[in-house]
């Protein structure tokens, strides 16, 4: 995984990362070496701190194919607990496209910002969407919201059942 790459070329302990993003030296350790067990908040706040993106980060940039057929997106290889997330458009694009599955419960675990746009689009659930921690937004299936990437967000699966949606950024800042 390229995490513990990028942390040795620094010089940098798990400790020293870890006490940076107020996360467990043991999560992080966990994450180099499995590429799960830390929240979407955790994988932003280490791209942000590496100053890179959750996408590289997730070898999401490899070269693909233009055309991704129903069934067989790309799963984004670095799991957090009750997301599915789907590659829909591979390479390097002036846009990240997921669909995004989320089970009920699923949440960032907390705001994150980075540069850019985004774009999301309800497919089936609800999905609760919070900006600058105090903008609260609701969306049901057909509902769509665009922000400026940078406004610190927090998301969550607001149904009962799993949630779908599709999530577009631009450019490829995630």
């Amino acid at each position: 995984m390229a995490l513990r790459a990028l942390r040795q070329n620094r010089g940098e302990t798990l400790e020293t990362v870890a006490q940076a993003l107020g996360v467990s030296a043991s999560a992080l350790s966990t994450l180099e070496r499995t590429g799960a067990g830390v929240s979407f908040k955790t994988l932003a706040d280490l791209a942000q701190y590496y100053g890179t993106t959750v996408s590289r980060l997730s070898g999401q940039e490899e070269v693909g194919q233009p055309v991704v057929r129903a069934g067989a997106a790309r799963v984004w290889p670095m799991p957090v607990e009750g997301v599915r997330v789907e590659v829909l458009a591979e390479g390097r694009r002036q846009m990240d496209c997921h669909r995004f599955i989320l089970a009920p419960g699923a949440a960032s675990e907390g705001g994150y910002g980075h540069e850019g746009e985004e774009f999301i689009t309800v497919l089936e659930g609800r999905f609760r969407l919070t900006l600058d921690g105090t903008e609260l937004h609701e969306l049901g299936v057909g509902d769509s919201i665009y922000f400026e990437s940078r406004r610190p967000h927090a998301w969550a699966n607001a149904a009962d059942g799993r949630t779908v949606v599709i999530w577009v950024n631009t450019p490829p800042t995630f």
